[in-house]
């Protein structure tokens, strides 16, 4: 068989395509859609790799607004039944956190009222104990006051002499009274000895020393009235000097006896 050779005419671009290429020419000719073939397989896994990561942004992106959307529409897709129970539910436990705090708001007021009392009586009831102790001479006391000292040099004064001064210091508002050393209280007597006194039971000699807390002016001027209780005293032949303090104190104190009392007769009932 003789080979057909095709002579290139004038005008022609190049072989036609239905010439068909014979050794290196055909290997030529199918080196190129291999070629290609080999580019498209090449760049194919990468743009597979960006469509993956595309779909796993939308699925995240879709899952999350379905993960929203179901959280804001939980209340939504119950029934009508359920949002009414729910709401009477609500209702309720509101009412009853309402009353419970109306209850320890009003506890705590009424606890607190109860201190604020409890701390007032406790605080008028140590006034009260120390006014009482003051009153029985059971406590020291220090105030103004005026100190009389009275020279007796020839004992000639007697108790109802004193029981005078006593009652003027008393008039004017005295709070405390020392004699010599002794607390002169509400259950205090005064009796007289040779070459002296006794006050309550315990002998004093001159010179007699009263120390008294009160107003100094309102003492002194009691003191001094005319016919009062210094012109008794001067009137016996006795002297007094009358000086007020700003401060005074009395240390001396008085201890409590045991008080005694009446026992009810136990009434018969027959």
């Amino acid at each position: 068989m003789k080979a057909v050779q095709h002579r290139a005419q004038p005008g022609d671009d190049g072989p036609r395509a239905d010439d068909a290429p014979t050794g290196e020419g055909r290997g030529a000719a199918t080196a190129g859609p291999a070629r290609l073939r080999h580019l498209a397989l090449g760049r194919h896994p990468r743009w597979v790799h960006v469509v993956i990561v595309l779909l796993c942004v939308a699925l995240g992106f879709a899952l999350a607004v379905q993960v929203r959307q179901t959280h804001e529409d939980t209340y939504a897709s119950m029934r009508q039944d359920d949002l009414v129970r729910l709401l009477d539910e609500l209702s309720v436990r509101n009412r009853e956190l309402t009353e419970e705090g109306l209850t320890l708001r009003r506890e705590l007021a009424e606890l607190e009222s109860g201190s604020s009392s409890r701390a007032a009586a406790q605080e008028a009831a140590a006034q009260q104990a120390q006014v009482q102790g003051i009153l029985a001479g059971a406590l020291p006391v220090a105030g103004p006051g005026i100190e009389v000292v009275v020279h007796d040099p020839g004992a000639q004064l007697t108790a109802p002499t004193f029981v005078t001064v006593l009652e003027e210091l008393r008039n004017a508002g005295a709070e405390s009274i020392e004699l010599n050393g002794q607390r002169i209280t509400a259950s205090s007597w005064l009796g007289t000895r040779t070459g002296g006194l006794v006050v309550s039971g315990e002998e004093i000699t001159p010179p007699y020393i009263w120390r008294v807390i009160g107003d100094p002016q309102t003492l002194a001027v009691a003191l001094d009235i005319p016919g009062g209780a210094l012109a008794s005293i001067r009137a016996a032949g006795a002297a007094a000097e009358v000086t007020q303090h700003d401060r005074l104190e009395i240390t001396s104190v008085r201890p409590l006896s045991q008080p005694e009392w009446a026992t009810p007769v136990p009434v018969d009932d027959r």
